[in-house]
């Protein structure tokens, strides 16, 4: 009992001691990345270069660097049995326009073997809406994917 009242009015919260232990943001970017190249049962290597280039690029990481943080985000996708860890962290730690950079680099995924799945655009509808991404957002997001894609 006193130690409940202690953690209650002590500066330390219970959200400070999960914050504490969440996952990185870089792991949470690099798990939704790899979520998504799951999602058509066929993770195959054109998607793994495309997340290898997309999270060297945004987090400029050395290619040693880079290999570490998929695998970590593999093993924290195979971990989790949902989504919310990872969307959780992204709002918590991205700005607006950070997220919707997020999309589109889901987006590259989502095209790494030249088509978008059905359960693919599902998946991105479900993250774009946990991370408050607007429908139209995601919309200008992927169009900027497919035009930088195909041409």
């Amino acid at each position: 009992m006193l130690d409940r009242l202690t953690v209650l009015f002590s500066n330390k919260s219970q959200h400070d001691h999960e914050d504490a232990d969440s996952i990185s943001m870089q792991t949470a970017a690099a798990a939704l990345l790899v979520e998504v190249a799951l999602m058509d049962e066929n993770f195959d290597q054109s998607e793994r270069d495309v997340i290898s280039k997309l999270v060297q690029n945004r987090f400029n990481l050395s290619k040693d660097e880079c290999d570490d943080l998929i695998a970590k985000a593999e093993e924290a996708v195979i971990e989790s049995a949902q989504l919310y860890g990872f969307t959780r962290e992204v709002n918590d730690r991205y700005t607006p326009e950070q997220r919707i950079e997020l999309m589109e680099m889901l987006w590259e995924v989502v095209y790494a073997d030249g088509k978008a799945h059905d359960f693919e655009t599902g998946l991105l509808r479900r993250i774009g809406g946990l991370i408050y991404v607007s429908d139209r957002d995601r919309a200008i997001a992927r169009q900027k994917v497919v035009s930088r894609l195909m041409p």
